[in-house]
């Protein structure tokens, strides 16, 4: 979320209680908010006039904003910025019995990542009531997983290197000498044996103890992951758009979250910015004064994955009004699982390779 949103001064308990009503309210029906549906809907333990003159201070001090038409308040985005920094102080759940059974449907899940991505988009959908993105998980960093060297002719070989996140590298080498396939296969499995998951300074380090052949094929892995980028493209899947596009105020709205999805460009823009430092959910409302493509929008984003090994990206969208107390909680409680998921993917295939 903005850094404004730290300096925004501070609401007494009564102007935070009814701000936070009026949120809500404007949440669940985009409508504008009186005083009196507040005192009747939320049990205030305040006169309608007094709310009314609260309302009133709340619009002075720019959280509120009272449309033409009405003689009720909806908030404005420096409302939603008030509202949102609480909740991300706020550490609460969802109810444990939404807990239960998002915690079992993950166990349910596909072993298959792409179709378990597919599924637990729809997951965090339904959780959050609005639209869904997750980005395919990916390497942090440039390393080694495997390669195959190929006899071609006489001198020539071709080494296939694999990294770890997808990346395959193609190189012809030409060897000293002429070597037989059988050998150049007992050299590749000599390299996969102790080089798996490493990097290229680590790899450089271990080529020194080895022989002749091996030294030259690592040395020239380790430059490819040294000139890598560090994550391939990133598959993206989605749910939910079509179910609240309708909620959108305005066609704006619904053509910029339409773009998000559409335009790689624009999105992965976005993730390179609001994931390069932070740990727990980031919240953008109306864009934070920052980004004109999502004016219209809010958005809250985490990271899910392996620190320092492999991680995606995760979270929800739709307009400004939406849900924010459950959008952060069900984010959460779905990085947490996709993290744990990742955990026992990553778990299951070092076992593999330290069993082989």
């Amino acid at each position: 979320m903005s850094d404004d949103s730290h300096n925004l001064p501070e609401l007494s308990r009564r102007q935070e209680e009814i701000l936070s009503a009026i949120i809500r309210a404007y949440s669940e029906k985009a409508e504008a908010v009186s005083s009196k549906y507040i005192v009747e809907t939320y049990g205030l333990d305040v006169s309608s006039a007094t709310v009314r003159n609260e309302m009133a201070r709340l619009e002075e001090m720019g959280y509120l904003s009272a449309p033409h038409t009405s003689a009720g308040r909806v908030p404005t985005t420096k409302g939603y910025r008030y509202f949102v920094r609480g909740l991300l102080n706020d550490k609460s759940a969802l109810s444990p019995d939404e807990q239960s059974y998002l915690a079992r449907r993950f166990q349910e899940l596909p072993v298959v990542l792409e179709m378990a991505l597919h599924q637990a988009a729809s997951l965090l959908a339904r959780s959050a009531a609005t639209a869904s993105l997750i980005t395919a998980p990916s390497a942090d960093r440039s390393r080694f997983k495997h390669l195959e060297l190929i006899a071609i002719e006489g001198r020539l070989a071709l080494m296939v290197l694999v990294l770890q996140g997808g990346i395959v590298h193609q190189r012809m080498l030409t060897l000293a000498s002429a070597v037989p396939q059988a050998q150049l296969s007992e050299a590749a499995d000599r390299i996969n044996a102790i080089g798996a998951d490493l990097g290229a300074a680590q790899l450089r380090v271990k080529a020194r103890s080895m022989g002749e052949l091996e030294r030259e094929v690592m040395e020239i892995a380790a430059d490819l992951l040294d000139r890598s980028p560090s994550q391939a493209a990133r598959a993206l899947y989605q749910d939910g758009l079509s179910e609240i596009i309708h909620t959108f105020p305005d066609s704006e709205g619904a053509q910029q979250a339409v773009r998000i999805y559409e335009e790689r460009a624009l999105l992965d823009m976005l993730l390179n910015d609001i994931l390069a430092d932070f740990d727990d959910v980031r919240v953008i409302i109306a864009g934070d004064d920052k980004w004109s493509e999502i004016s219209r929008l809010g958005i809250i984003i985490s990271r899910y994955g392996v620190p320092g090994r492999m991680s995606g990206a995760l979270g929800v969208l739709g307009p400004t009004h939406l849900d924010y107390g459950r959008a952060i909680r069900s984010v959460r409680q779905v990085s947490s699982l996709m993290t744990d998921r990742l955990h026992e993917l990553y778990s299951d295939e070092s076992d593999e390779h330290n069993a082989s």
